[in-house]
């Protein structure tokens, strides 16, 4: 009983948390002004019909279209229903985008901003059920992730990448063990991602990514 009267009180103050962060982030969509040169630095295409204005992004190998002033956030192909937590995540993503090109140079979570301070969360979130996983399975890991737009990338022992957004590709690691070593594993990032997104929604988007993995191998 006690453990339950802690943790609703947790998911009460997250579920408001991404609701105020959702009302931040579509009080900055709406201040915009050259939604255009926006779509470019972010990979994304444009149109208007009338007086709304359209945004079709790709996220995770899917087509998300972002109307406003509406603020409507759906998938072009689907009536599935974007969860809350993504929408925040794109438009966090559009909104901070710079259009910085990748600089081919791979970082790791600890070089992020604070990312020293928050890598036992991110180790815990994404690094951790990644290998839980795959870390036995690599090959697994690459064959799932083709569902994402993944493709194998010649890191560590084995590797995918897989593009979260246009300009945030994420590459997920592993080092194959031994009889005396363990399987390791990691997840690097572009050194422009900074420019995209914040260390929180890298977090984020690496733990959609790593779950994403584990129910489509659960699935096949």
């Amino acid at each position: 009983m006690e453990d339950k009267h802690i943790r609703v009180p947790e998911n009460k103050n997250y579920e408001y948390g991404l609701e105020q962060a959702y009302k931040l982030v579509c009080e900055k969509l709406l201040k915009i002004e050259d939604f255009e040169r926006q779509c470019s630095n972010s990979g994304s295409n444009y149109w208007q019909i009338d007086s709304k204005k359209i945004i079709s992004i790709r996220y995770l190998n899917r087509l998300y279209n972002i109307v406003v002033p509406d603020i409507e956030i759906s998938l072009a192909d689907s009536t599935e229903e974007v969860s809350l937590r993504e929408k925040v995540l794109i438009l966090h993503y559009f909104t901070q985008a710079k259009g910085t090109p990748l600089s081919g140079q791979l970082i790791t979570f600890r070089e992020l901003p604070e990312g020293k301070v928050y890598l036992p969360t991110f180790s815990k979130r994404t690094v951790n059920p990644l290998m839980e996983n795959f870390g036995r399975e690599p090959l697994r890991m690459v064959e799932v992730s083709k569902e994402l737009g993944g493709r194998e990338t010649d890191y560590g022992d084995t590797a995918v990448t897989i593009d979260a957004f246009p300009r945030v590709p994420l590459t997920m690691v592993i080092w194959h063990g031994d009889e005396e070593f363990a399987p390791q594993g990691n997840i690097v990032f572009d050194a422009s991602i900074t420019d995209y997104l914040s260390t929180e929604d890298i977090t984020v988007v690496s733990e959609i990514i790593t779950w994403k993995l584990v129910r489509l191998s659960r699935e096949a």
